[in-house]
Order: structure tokens, then sequence, then C-alpha cells
């Protein structure tokens, strides 16, 4: 089932119009099991964890990078090339 949340997590960032899009854990348990999304959620935040460790995801927390092992609360995700070209480019 991670690899399940893992591509719904790629797929779901690769449909974003804008790379510095992010999306929201509910959408990945909803596109992952649309009924039993819920149950999902811890899972989710599981698997971002694992990836942000990796550097291929970006965890955010009031649109900010936040630690993926210290965060709390309400957070989204986002590939880290966007964090990379906001950074390079003040525009």
């Amino acid at each position: 089932m991670s690899a399940d949340v893992e591509s719904a997590i790629f797929e779901l960032l690769a449909a974003k119009v804008a790379p510095s899009k992010s999306i929201s854990p509910e959408e990945v348990a909803r596109a992952v099991d649309p009924e039993g999304w819920r149950r999902l959620l811890g899972q989710v935040r599981a698997v971002a964890r694992g990836l942000a460790r990796q550097g291929r995801l970006v965890i955010l927390r009031h649109n900010k990078p936040a630690d993926p092992e210290d965060f709390k609360g309400v957070y989204r995700l986002r590939l880290p090339a966007a964090e990379t070209q906001s950074e390079e480019d003040p525009s």
C-alpha cells in the first residue's frame, strides 16, 4: 500500500500546473482510496516523511519547509525543485 501512496503523491504533484504548487495529504489519501481515505492519513504522513528524508519531497508547514523528523499539525507536500527555484530566483 505504501507504493500506492508514493505513486499517488508523485502523480498528483505532476498534475499541478506550476511546480511550486503543493498538495494536501487528504488529496493523496482520497486518490488511493476514495471511500476509506481517512484511515490512510497516517500512512501518507509516514511515506511523506520517508520521501522527505531522501530529498525527494518537501513537507511544508505554514508554506515553509518543515523538518520531517519534527513537524506536527496541518502540512502540505511539494517537490523539492520548486523550493530550489524559489530560493534561486528572487522574482
